[in-house]
């Protein structure tokens, strides 16, 4: 039951996250810091998220070097392919990474539970509510994100549905194995087979991408772009054999931009780098003033890695000196140095321009399940200082704050692209990891330890509870994708349009999370 354990004569949470002395604060007081370290943490969160993209640009902007030989003039030709393909990297980086807080938060929770029969409730609970903040909120945002009146529609509508198929599919896998196969219990088989069906995914939808006949959907593909690059990208110059290039490293700290969408260069001779403009409103926007021209000669890393940390201690920027309202520069200077203490522990990760990426992609990663352990910790205590179900806090609070980097990713995909695939295929794509990956791979961890370790299968604790929050969101999510498709076939597009009608369908889509959330909450309290 929802509570308070003060109100209700519960004995004292004795348990601390820094210090004992924590204990001899009341209850209010213990909540109240809890929560706002757990706001703290999701502050970090969107802070590495936001390096992550930069590295995860760098990935996948990769290209090899391919010699052909004409056969009638007997030369050489030298082109460069992408080494990533559109829609394998929509949904293996992009919906992976974005969605990698909730993972490794549910696979720290199953590691925390190896040798209990039961699984813990914090990362199925976590999964579930990210995917309904991720369906409803997310597409809320990005159907009002592009100006008045421009429409974005999704180009690919094969891989779409693909995409689509797979995520509704993978709740209702869920719901099987919690209900209907194995009713409360998960055996290796299931955990197994759950993991094995992201391969599948990624298999049936790089065939509809590629259009394999008898596998693939007859459906035309308009429009799509072939390289991730808004709209008006911005006019650069690059002489790579004068040396005369005017060529800018967009700073990992400098960058206004916190996704993979950043401009890439047509010239493939080598890696080229420029400034894009982008929002202001992120962690990580910050200080013009350490921009400079980068060439081959003194791009050397370590002065690359000296420059993060510049950067991470510089806490008021050339924009806020040109401020002319006071306060407004003393908010400015407030909120950089609040965040001062995470730009400075994310300075250690490597400059992303490094191995690709990969180096600081991963590092990003390691980040990133730092952070989601201590949310783990402060989730714990707060459910013992307030009596409050943990399943109920994992599905409202860490959902919506683990989510964020999906809510960034998708909107500013919406913002600079001139179609609505990436932006949406994020939020389908992210959905079928945070079931096929998030809950498949801790499941496997535990179902595997219990079954060499006692032949027992894995329990699941309020199974009930979840298997409610799966139905109540399969129906809602169904009235989500009608919308969409309404507007697909009155507007011509899933996202923008007249004003009036964006923010109406935003409104409904608040609406269903409302729904999902209340009545989630009311069936786990035991009131329904």
């Amino acid at each position: 039951m929802l509570g308070i354990r003060s109100i209700l004569g519960h004995e004292k949470c004795e348990s601390y996250l820094i210090f004992q002395g924590e204990t001899v604060l009341g209850d209010g007081l213990r909540t109240f810091l809890y929560f706002l370290g757990l706001a703290y943490c999701f502050l970090g969160l969107s802070a590495i998220t936001a390096r992550f993209f930069l590295s995860m640009e760098n990935v996948v902007k990769h290209t090899r070097k391919v010699v052909d030989i004409d056969p009638y003039t007997n030369t050489e030709i030298v082109r460069h392919e992408k080494v990533w393909n559109f829609t394998i990297a929509d949904i293996s980086l992009l919906a992976f990474g974005t969605s990698f807080p909730q993972i490794s938060l549910a696979t720290i929770d199953a590691i925390r539970n190896l040798g209990n029969l039961y699984a813990g409730g914090l990362g199925p609970g976590t999964l579930v509510g990210s995917a309904a903040f991720d369906l409803f909120p997310i597409h809320a945002v990005c159907v009002v994100v592009p100006r008045a009146g421009k429409l974005l529609k999704i180009s690919d509508l094969g891989v779409w549905l693909v995409e689509l198929f797979w995520s509704f599919w993978a709740y209702i896998w869920l719901y099987i194995i919690l209900e209907v196969w194995t009713p409360n219990v998960v055996t290796l088989l299931e955990a197994s087979l759950t993991v094995l069906q992201y391969g599948l995914l990624l298999m049936h939808a790089y065939a509809q991408d590629k259009r394999w006949p008898y596998i693939s959907l007859p459906l035309p593909r308009s429009g799509r772009p072939e390289e991730w690059v808004p709209a008006e990208p911005a006019s650069f110059q690059h002489d790579a054999y004068n040396g005369n290039s005017e060529i800018r490293q967009i700073g990992e700290e400098n960058s206004k931009i916190v996704d993979i969408f950043s401009i890439h260069s047509s010239d493939e001779t080598g890696p080229v780098y420029q400034i894009v403009a982008g929002t202001d409103d992120t962690p990580e926007s910050s200080n013009q003033i350490s921009q400079k021209e980068v060439t081959p000669e003194d791009s050397h890393t370590l002065l690359l890695w000296r420059q993060q940390f510049i950067d991470a201690l510089m806490l008021e920027s050339t924009e806020s000196r040109k401020m002319d309202s006071f306060y407004l520069r003393i908010a400015r200077f407030s909120w950089h140095l609040l965040l001062a203490p995470w730009r400075l522990l994310f300075a250690f990760v490597p400059p992303y321009r490094i191995a690709h990426g990969w180096i600081a992609f991963i590092c990003s990663l390691l980040f990133i399940s730092s952070i989601a352990y201590i949310v783990t910790k402060i989730t714990d205590l707060i459910s013992c200082v307030t009596g409050i179900n943990p399943y109920v806090i994992a599905f409202t609070a860490l959902a919506s704050g683990t989510s964020w980097p999906d809510l960034v990713a998708s909107k500013i995909a919406a913002e600079r692209q001139t179609t609505a695939d990436s932006a949406i295929a994020n939020i389908t794509c992210s959905n079928s990891v945070n079931i096929y990956v998030g809950i498949g791979v801790p499941w496997l961890i535990d179902t595997a330890y219990n079954y060499f370790a006692y032949r027992e299968p894995l329990r699941i604790k309020d199974a009930g509870g979840l298997s409610f929050s799966l139905l109540v969101f399969f129906f809602t999510s169904v009235g989500c994708i009608g919308v969409l498709v309404f507007r697909r076939l009155t507007l011509g597009a899933e996202l923008g349009g007249p004003k009036l009608w964006a923010w109406l369908t935003c409104i409904f889509f608040m609406f269903l999370w409302v729904i999902f959330v209340v009545l989630s909450s009311l069936k786990v309290s035991g009131i329904i």
